[in-house]
């Protein structure tokens, strides 16, 4: 018996797309190339070269503490008389301070620390400005100074050499003077400045030290005036220990007072140092307010007070204190005016570092905008 089986279906045609239906592909613009940030030139080797020459004048600046010694020696045979162990203490401690000063900012731009980037910098800002002073003071002053040493000997000697040779060789010994003082003071703190002051080097420090330093904490100008008042408040204190001579509205004080008020003056300038780099107003406004009461008091004190009483006072013999007289630079008060100068500069920096000293705002000021809304 046969089975007939049902037919096999069709198979359904596959769709036809017309062309009409055909999906046009999707065009996607494409976007502008981002510019990538131009890559900072890398100055690690830079700051390797500085940091090496950084230590490099540290350790002279440790060479003139034997010198200082030998000059203390040597002054046994001078006629003035031995130098006082005050003095001998005050030039010693000074060198081994910007030795060590020195020595320590060079291995830190060796390693490309930014707290030695920036210290650096700033300390090369003052080290610029004082070294200009000083090499302007050196040019006016040294010839008078050796002139009268040079008459001062002729009277002495008689049969000593020809005041034309003698003149000459003066000559010679004051331009190596400034040419050296004009090289140390000025043209390698410009080659420091204008180094560390790079983007590049900023960002070389940055990326090779990429811990938040405490210097960072603070601006640049501001963590200067923060490290001059600091770095002030320790020469106070020297010279209160060696040479107790305070300028007080009118008048020289010396021995105990004296060490007293450079004590108080250094406290005052530790304080200042430390509200100027925590960004304090009342910080700023104590150090604008008292500043210029100490510069009115220096500046009565340097028109009527006789200074050479005053070292009269502290114990100095008389040849030293002839010495002394003979001499323009104390005579005329040309350090004691020139260090005016100095705060008076310092103080008008003072002003302009104003920016950088917010009022926060009051309690009221704060909660009304809350009242409001």
């Amino acid at each position: 018996m046969e089975v007939e089986l049902p037919p096999e279906p069709e198979p359904t045609p596959e769709p036809v797309l017309e062309p009409a239906e055909l999906v046009p592909p999707v065009v996607v613009a494409a976007s502008p190339p981002i510019p990538e940030a131009p890559p900072y030139r890398d100055r690690g080797t830079g700051l390797q070269v500085f940091g090496v020459f950084q230590i490099i004048l540290g350790l002279l600046a440790a060479l003139m503490v034997p010198l200082v010694a030998l000059g203390a020696f040597v002054s046994r045979l001078a006629p003035g008389g031995t130098m006082r162990p005050a003095q001998f203490l005050s030039g010693v401690a000074s060198y081994a301070f910007i030795a060590a000063a020195l020595v320590a900012l060079g291995i830190g731009s060796v390693q490309m620390k930014r707290w030695a980037r920036a210290l650096t910098l700033v300390t090369s800002v003052y080290w610029l400005i004082m070294g200009a002073l000083i090499t302007v003071l050196l040019t006016a002053v040294l010839p008078v100074t050796m002139r009268s040493a040079l008459a001062q000997a002729q009277q002495t000697t008689p049969n000593g050499p020809s005041p034309d040779m003698s003149t000459g060789v003066m000559a010679v010994i004051l331009t190596l003077i400034i040419i050296f003082a004009a090289f140390f003071l000025v043209l390698v703190p410009i080659a420091f400045v204008v180094f560390y002051s790079r983007r590049d080097v900023a960002e070389t420090c940055r990326l090779r030290d990429p811990v938040e330093r405490w210097t960072d904490r603070t601006p640049l100008p501001v963590l200067g005036a923060s490290v001059v008042l600091f770095t002030g408040a320790l020469y106070l204190l020297l010279m209160g220990t060696t040479t107790p001579l305070f300028p007080f509205f009118g008048q020289y004080l010396t021995g105990i007072r004296a060490s007293v008020c450079f004590l108080l003056t250094a406290a005052l300038d530790t304080y200042l140092a430390i509200a100027l780099f925590r960004l304090q107003p009342s910080g700023w406004w104590i150090a604008a307010l008292t500043l210029p009461i100490r510069l009115f008091s220096v500046v009565l004190t340097y028109s009527r007070a006789d200074m050479m009483q005053a070292y009269a006072k502290m114990g100095m013999s008389d040849a030293q204190l002839k010495m002394l007289n003979s001499s323009p630079i104390f005579r005329g008060h040309v350090v004691l005016w020139w260090s005016l100068i100095s705060m008076i500069l310092f103080f008008g920096y003072l002003l302009w570092l104003k920016r950088y000293f917010k009022s926060p705002p009051s309690k009221e000021v704060e909660a009304l905008p809350a009242q409001v809304g």
